[in-house]
């Protein structure tokens, strides 16, 4: 465990709180400052001092970024207006860090009193000056690499909170830990896992709510059952754990809620399965009503022929549940895609706003998950207000209010239904209309800005149900979303159509204001201001300002990598800072590698701080796969070797390495292999690499098996250097 100390800030006052020719503030003028709720930076007693009161007031205090969404009601809005829409143009980089390991970048950063706490893959924990980048201390959790293969969507972590001097870490491999703001140290780890022989991993962010950390769970693809825990955020006891999808039929329910969902699930195969609902990101807290809300996501499997008989709107799958915070009691739930078969998540960003809807005053819930509807929900009774999508979609044609329910178009969207089992083109796809990317909203302008996908992909139902399997599988999943052809111009054809876009949306008219086109998915998350600003980093490499307003961009800057992350803004010692987390990775950019290669960016995870006048420079970007070329020995396989191989590869190793062997640059081209990697596949296969995050497949692939999946890939590699050799002619001609 790597970890540099941080010395004790308690006894010095930041120049934040200084003035020209300003008397020294003693104990007793301290007191009476955080008494009157002036800002803590003052005379921070310890590094990252927050508690709930802090929080709730965070306007008091914009300069800080306290938790994930800034406040309670995560509407990732600043107040901060310094860096403004007539003078970002002079924004400029202040500094950057380098993060250890080059994979996907996903954190939101917190900001308290000068110190910035942050993560990279793998769960690292950074603690930097949030005026100058400089490392104050680096904690390193020792994540499980060899269960990187069950991680659905890249070895990502999506940021910490911050208590009471204490940052909390969700741990890839399952861990929840505590660390002491002051010097990195471990202060306490638990086991998050409910079931040792599942795969659960964590990437979302800990949120905190009356001394307890909350946090969820991922691996609804590997047949988990979803839940979302609190533990007592002094010592890591277990506190409540609330279950969303039933457990074992034969047990009574746990709790009202599981009462509710229990009928509305046949069968039991569910419960072989895992049933799914992984709370693996969103959450939300009104102090007010005291209540917490979670997203919840998609089913295991996602056939509901084969998970429920195909019968049952499968509670909470893709629901909003409201919980109370202090005990995990349910207290009422909306859910968005009853009977869920496409992994229509509604895992996605939850913000909380007050609305004037028909002339009154409304407490409103506002999200737009994956299925391509925005939803206005009453957030004291789940009751739906409004709905409209978003994007163009053709699963379903609107939403009946009086019901609440989608208006399922049967005939395009029901494919577990259909005799022939014939493939069908759904929109939005399993990538959604909207991922995992936060939205921000601007109280000024009314509006919502929402980092939108355009995609559509192929669902076809399939015999038989393949038995569970801890390594994701396009197959284990009981539903066939497509296979991307293996020639360049058929991948072009499909890039062509999965698109991104920036949607400044009105909540109250249900419909756009103002749209920004992107070339593909996966742009990263927003940040709006009151400087009139909209903050957005892109899968093509650049950190963008538009005007909240009107959509017209103000500022533009290169970033060297991919930006998925949504950025923040604070203030220390009177100057305003934008930070950007960057680096290329997560799933889109592993499974759909040959389409993500579109975005012409590689992987270098990095965080970037801008500031008026700023004049640092980027780093270059080193591509540690450069300079790797195809050195295939002779393939020996025969065509139904070599068509098993696909088969096999695509199944169990394309969720990292890409479909047919086409990496998105995040971890190697398995097409561009070394000799000595070709001579020690086998090892490699069965756990020689496993301390770089390759895990073994020993138990999983047999040796026939990995020497299929071998020759498979020699084949992909003369058939890319024949590619090679194509665009060399080209470009001479």
């Amino acid at each position: 465990m790597k970890q540099i100390g941080l010395a004790s800030r308690a006894a010095r006052l930041p120049e934040s709180g200084r003035a020209s020719g300003a008397v020294p503030l003693n104990s007793l003028c301290i007191a009476i400052l955080l008494v009157l709720g002036s800002t803590t930076s003052l005379a921070a007693p310890q590094p990252a001092a927050v508690d709930g009161a802090r929080i709730a007031a965070a306007d008091k205090e914009p300069g800080n970024w306290m938790s994930t969404g800034r406040t309670y009601d995560e509407q990732r809005f600043s107040p901060l207006k310094q860096v403004n829409d007539g003078n970002v143009d002079k924004l400029g980089l202040a500094w950057s860090y380098k993060l250890d390991i080059d994979r996907g970048v996903e954190a939101t950063p917190i900001v308290v009193d000068g110190v910035m706490y942050t993560t990279g893959p793998f769960s690292i924990v950074y603690a930097l000056d949030a005026r100058n980048g400089k490392l104050l201390w680096k904690y390193d959790p020792q994540s499980d690499r060899s269960r990187a293969g069950e991680a659905c969507c890249d070895a990502v972590n999506r940021g910490v909170a911050v208590w009471n001097g204490k940052v909390y870490v969700g741990v890839l491999d399952g861990r929840l830990e505590a660390i002491d703001a002051k010097t990195g140290q471990k202060v306490w780890s638990v086991d998050t896992r409910s079931d040792h022989t599942r795969s659960i991993t964590i990437t979302g962010a800990p949120r905190i709510v009356k001394g307890k950390v909350i946090i969820g769970n991922g691996g609804a693809e590997f047949g988990v059952r979803g839940y979302i825990t609190a533990y007592d955020a002094e010592t890591g006891k277990q506190d409540w754990r609330f279950f969303t999808v039933p457990g074992d039929p034969k047990e009574m329910p746990e709790g009202k809620g599981m009462e509710i969902a229990a009928k509305t699930w046949f069968g039991n195969n569910y419960h072989k399965q895992g049933g799914g609902g992984t709370v693996w990101d969103s959450m939300s807290y009104d102090p007010e009503l005291n209540l917490l809300y979670i997203g919840v996501g998609n089913g295991s499997s996602w056939n509901p022929r084969i998970r429920s008989e195909g019968k049952g709107d499968n509670l909470f799958l893709s629901s909003i549940v409201a919980i109370k915070p202090d005990n995990g009691e349910y207290v009422w739930h909306y859910q968005t895609t009853p009977g869920d078969a496409w992994d229509y998540t509604a895992t996605q960003h939850i913000m909380l706003v007050d609305l004037e809807l028909d002339g009154k005053k409304r407490k409103v819930l506002m999200q737009a998950p994956k299925n391509g509807f925005f939803y206005v929900i009453d957030r004291e009774t789940g009751e739906l207000l409004s709905a409209k999508n978003f994007i163009p979609i053709n699963w379903a044609t609107g939403i009946d209010m009086k019901t609440g329910r989608p208006i399922r178009n049967e005939k395009v969207a029901e494919y577990w239904k259909d005799p022939e089992k014939k493939a069908r083109l759904i929109q939005p796809a399993f990538w959604g209309a909207h991922d995992w990317q936060p939205m921000s909203y601007n109280p000024q302008t009314g509006l919502v800005y929402i980092p939108a996908h355009i995609m559509s992909a192929m669902y076809q139902d399939v015999d038989g149900a393949p038995p569970r399997s801890k390594f994701k599988s396009i197959y284990q999943l009981d539903v066939n979303t497509g296979m991307m052809p293996e020639d360049p111009e058929g991948l072009r054809k499909i890039a062509d159509t999965w698109t991104g876009k920036l949607i400044a949306w009105d909540p109250v008219k249900q419909e756009a204001a103002w749209e920004v086109p992107y070339t593909t998915i996966f742009n990263g998350g927003t940040l709006s201001t009151a400087g009139n600003l909209v903050f957005e980093g892109t899968a093509n490499g650049r950190v963008v300002a538009y005007a909240a307003d009107t959509g017209k961009k103000l500022w533009e800057q290169p970033a060297n990598t991919g930006v998925m992350a949504a950025p923040v803004t604070y203030e220390v010692d009177g100057e305003q800072y934008v930070t950007f987390m960057a680096g290329w990775g997560g799933a889109f950019s592993t499974f759909a590698g040959a389409l993500s290669l579109r975005a012409g960016v590689k992987p270098n995870a990095q965080v970037l701080t801008y500031k008026l006048g700023g004049t640092a420079t980027l780093p270059d970007l080193k591509d540690r796969f450069a300079d790797r070329k195809p050195e295939p020995p002779k393939l020996t396989g025969t065509q139904a070797q070599i068509d098993q191989g696909r088969e096999l590869f695509n199944s169990s190793c394309s969720q990292c390495h890409g479909i047919n062997a086409i990496s998105g640059g995040v971890v190697p081209d398995l097409r561009t292999l070394s000799k000595e990697n070709h001579e020690r596949f086998l090892g490699i296969v069965y756990g020689a690499r496993i301390p770089d995050g390759m895990p073994s497949f020993e138990g999983h692939l047999d040796a026939k098996q990995a020497e299929a999946v071998h020759q498979y890939l020699i084949k992909r590699a003369y058939d890319l250097q024949e590619q090679q050799a194509a665009a060399k002619k080209t470009a001479a001609n």
